[in-house]
């Protein structure tokens, strides 16, 4: 996966655990806009969550487990409930999406740029297949650490 916008970077990291790194806006107002840094991360052991980690310069690390068939859905009409939601939305510059983070007492609107973050969702599928998230679960392991408690 390549790209030449500015902001945006794709890699294969380690292991086969694809990364993109994307600047985004977060929207503060009508008229201010704050770029943030997101990285997103998959990893094929745990292939129903994308990780997104926002990084805002001078402040915290965010981290955020999302789900990858809610990302992917929200590219093209709207997607989730409750704390993450997302949908598709147009600008001058080009197709974009608008995904919403809330938390007990705060919520995040943040603008992102859809042709690198579907380009790259398609790769994680490419890893993992829509359907076949579940196939390497050993049900009979799981159930066991389930039935023993704490």
């Amino acid at each position: 996966m390549s790209s030449n916008q500015p902001g945006v970077r794709a890699r294969l990291a380690p292991h086969a655990r694809p990364e993109l790194i994307l600047d985004v806006q977060r929207v503060l107002d009508v008229a201010a806009r704050q770029t943030i840094r997101a990285e997103f991360r998959f990893d094929p052991r745990n292939p129903l969550f994308v990780s997104v980690e926002l990084l805002i310069e001078g402040g915290p690390r965010v981290l955020w487990r999302i789900g990858r068939d809610l990302l992917r859905q929200g590219l093209y009409s709207v997607s989730g409930l409750g704390d993450v939601r997302m949908w598709p939305a147009h600008s001058e510059d080009g197709a974009t999406a608008w995904l919403q983070l809330a938390s007990r007492d705060m919520a995040a609107l943040f603008e992102l740029p859809v042709p690198p973050l579907e380009e790259w969702l398609e790769d994680t599928y490419e890893l993992v297949p829509s359907g076949r998230e579940l196939a390497e679960i050993d049900w009979e392991a799981a159930s066991a650490d389930l039935l023993q408690g704490p």
